[in-house]
């Protein structure tokens, strides 16, 4: 079975190409300039909207009221699906902190959830917690924050191998040994809620760690100990090349100064975007919700906690984390994509298979208009979204 997507403009890691791309079966088959000349079982065109490669979410806690930690079949389902219809043909479902019995029964959901139809491929589960720094721990429940033991993850890591990635306070005891545990793994170790100092994100960095997460939100940036000045989590982000960033481009959690910032400092091939939403994504304004025990309410975009003193959380898209690029930081819509697609995968490594549109590798692709409205969604060569 041959496909093609015709009159578009299809966008690769560093170029735009008028034309369309050919897939067969699961996989994509070819790229091509200008007009259509191959004989094809299926033609659809886009009619002058981009061609991209699936995008690739690795951190969202849920949507369509829905929230991976409700740890049943019909939340897992149902919020991929949302995202499905917005772009994400892959991404990692994030299990905050939360009971050790709560977590266990999600991990078990996921492998039933990733083979239903109609969903985004699953590749890994992320866990954000518990093993996070009390002042950084945001909407995290302190009730089951703690440091980490290896007799405690190692288990788990071993039961639940589709664990992918793991989030981390980085300078808390046991820690780096964590790390490099995770690395071992070939699980994407990230620096998270943290309230480490430059010393600590290298040593971080020597041991496995390769990604900020969520940069800026939860982490610590230059304070004073002792009269002297030290650089925080965020600074080093910044100078520690080796360090990816994810940021939440929905608008309202960086401002444009910081978006350019980033952009110009890290480029796209460092940064990778994440909705991390919660479980009002996909939820008219005024929807009233929770996190853990703490009630927000939908508001200008946004998750705000009632009394509007802080944030709970992002309700955005994958769509319109490419919009926020190109509308507000002003990024060229390749380096846009290429944040949430090819960089992603390479930090997920799955990059052999996924993230850009080469031949052999999964038909995985997304269409959306020039108002970033998505029209079609493929995964795995099958059409999920026209």
């Amino acid at each position: 079975m041959k496909t093609a997507f015709t009159n578009g403009i299809v966008i690769t890691p560093n170029k735009k190409i008028r034309g369309g791309v050919i897939t067969e079966n699961e996989k994509i088959l070819k790229i091509f300039e200008g007009d259509l000349t191959d004989t094809v079982d299926n033609v659809i065109d886009v009619q002058g909207s981009y061609i991209t490669p699936g995008f690739i979410d690795l951190h969202t806690h849920g949507a369509a009221g829905f929230d991976y930690c409700d740890s049943t079949l019909e939340a897992y389902t149902e919020a991929s699906r949302m995202h499905l219809k917005h772009g994400t043909t892959a991404l990692m479902p994030t299990i905050t902190t939360c009971a050790p019995e709560l977590l266990n029964k999600s991990l078990e959901i996921y492998l039933e959830a990733e083979k239903q139809d109609n969903m985004p491929m699953f590749i890994g589960a992320h866990l954000e917690g518990p093993y996070f720094s009390p002042e950084q721990a945001g909407a995290q429940d302190p009730g089951y924050i703690r440091n980490p033991k290896a007799e405690e993850y190692i288990p788990l890591l071993d039961k639940f191998p589709h664990i992918r990635r793991w989030s981390v306070a980085v300078e808390l005891p046991g820690a780096l040994e964590m790390g490099v545990e995770l690395n071992k793994r070939g699980v994407l170790a990230s620096a998270g809620h943290t309230d480490a100092t430059y010393d600590h994100m290298v040593d971080a960095a020597d041991h496995g760690y390769t990604l900020l997460t969520h940069f800026y939100s939860g982490m610590a940036g230059v304070r004073r100990i002792n009269a002297y000045r030290h650089s925080g989590a965020i600074e080093s982000g910044y100078i520690i090349p080796d360090f990816g960033v994810e940021i939440i481009a929905d608008g309202h959690h960086l401002p444009e100064s910081l978006l350019k910032l980033i952009y110009k400092s890290k480029g796209a091939a460092s940064i990778c975007l994440v909705t991390d939403s919660v479980r009002g994504a996909g939820q008219p304004e005024g929807t009233i919700g929770k996190i853990s025990d703490l009630e927000f309410i939908i508001e200008g975009g946004v998750a705000k906690l009632l009394d509007r003193s802080a944030f709970a959380g992002s309700v955005t898209t994958a769509n319109n984390l490419i919009r926020t690029m190109v509308e507000i930081a002003e990024v060229p819509i390749c380096d846009a994509v290429k944040m949430l697609t090819l960089t992603p995968a390479r930090m997920a490594k799955v990059d052999d298979v996924m993230g850009s549109l080469v031949p052999g590798k999964l038909a995985n692709i997304t269409v959306f208009d020039k108002e970033y409205n998505v029209s079609h969604v493929m995964v795995q060569g099958k059409l999920e979204i026209a």
